[in-house]
């Protein structure tokens, strides 16, 4: 009977283990088909994204991209600057089929791309100097200190070079409202306290920084325009924590600036005057500078009249108190950087006055201070 009993027990186990097997077995079978067929899945999705990254990434754009190649750039840094560019879909897919052509002879400089070219078509304008190569057929120089009508005006510099550029298509640009809001949208952290500023002439005014300009074939005065924004974000942005931190506006650093850009001959000068700028605002005193006047007049003086000092304008920073409606001139970095670090204001300086001659600045802390330094100034120049 015991016998018996241990037959069964083992026939049990052999059907247990049976079936424990045959389950196990169809675990593993579904466990390497889902894999499979992820693999399958993957594999299908891995060969579209490549092969959509062969397309073009917009094929009814019609609009030039210009990208500098600098002398010196690997595979991966230039597949990097064309996705970042939007030129390709892929800088991945674009870094591999390079290397699996070994493909080197890419020509460093500038490139007038397009969003409707396929990869293979990017790739044949970086290897060849065919005249894709968007090569500078001009200069244009911005000047520290200078108005957006300056610059205007030295367009006909560069007509003869390029047509599109005149002060006709430059002013044109400064005027119109749909360009100004997509610069806004392209740089909303610049352009927010511009795009808030009331009484404005030109809501570009200041934010075209200072610096020499290439300009390439059939290049727009809109697309000048918005280099020259672009590298004014360059230089702000890394100053934007310290704006915030002292309670300044891009606009109001740019505003105050373009004064100290005019005012200012030295480093040391600029802070200084930048110091005594601030001392005004927090007295609630009109900054009282010739050149608010000059730029609300249009016109340029030597010497102003009380007529002159009087003339009715939001700019004119005689008659009205705080910053103005904004920058009067493109400032420079080191303007800037003064305004954000200006000096000795706790000396209560709240006038100065320049020697023309020499440059020397004298600050004074009352009227009668700043009326003794005037006298000082003058006779120093006789």
């Amino acid at each position: 009977m015991a016998d018996n009993n241990k037959g069964a027990d083992d026939q049990n186990k052999r059907q247990l283990r049976a079936t424990q097997d045959a389950v196990v077995h169809r675990i593993v079978y579904w466990v390497v088909g889902i894999v499979v067929a992820l693999l399958v899945v993957v594999g299908f999705m891995g060969i579209r994204y490549v092969h959509s990254s062969f397309n073009a990434v917009d094929p009814k754009s019609s609009a030039t991209i210009n990208v500098k190649i600098p002398i010196g750039s690997t595979t991966k840094d230039i597949a990097a600057l064309l996705a970042e560019k939007k030129v390709i879909k892929s800088a991945m897919v674009f870094d591999y089929y390079v290397k699996s052509k070994n493909y080197t002879n890419f020509q460093a400089g500038d490139y007038a791309l397009k969003q409707s070219m396929t990869l293979r078509d990017v790739i044949a304008s970086l290897r060849t100097d065919d005249g894709s190569v968007a090569k500078p057929v001009a200069h244009v120089l911005v000047r520290e200190g200078v108005t957006a009508e300056t610059i205007a005006n030295s367009m006909k510099k560069y007509t003869k070079k390029d047509p599109n550029l005149t002060k006709k298509s430059f002013m044109r640009v400064m005027k119109d409202k749909k360009f100004f809001k997509r610069m806004q949208a392209k740089y909303p952290q610049l352009l927010a306290s511009a795009a808030k500023a009331k009484h404005v002439r030109y809501q570009l005014e200041g934010y075209l920084f200072p610096a020499t300009y290439d300009v390439t074939k059939n290049m727009t005065a809109e697309k000048l325009v918005e280099t020259m924004v672009a590298k004014t974000d360059t230089v702000m942005t890394p100053l934007m924590s310290t704006m915030k931190q002292k309670q300044l506006s891009v606009q109001e650093v740019l505003t105050l600036a373009s004064l100290v850009e005019r005012e200012g001959v030295t480093n040391d000068s600029r802070k200084k005057i930048a110091g005594v700028f601030f001392n005004r605002i927090d007295a609630k005193m009109p900054l009282q500078s010739d050149l608010t006047v000059m730029y609300a007049m249009n016109t340029h003086k030597k010497h102003l009249t009380n007529k002159d000092t009087s003339f009715k304008s939001p700019y004119n920073l005689y008659i009205h108190a705080g910053f103005g409606p904004g920058p009067f001139n493109q400032p420079s970095a080191e303007s800037i950087q003064a305004v954000l670090n200006p000096s000795d204001r706790q000396m209560g300086y709240l006038y100065f006055v320049a020697n023309m001659k020499t440059g020397k600045i004298l600050f004074a802390r009352t009227l009668d201070g700043q009326n003794a330094n005037i006298a000082a100034i003058g006779s120093d120049n006789n």
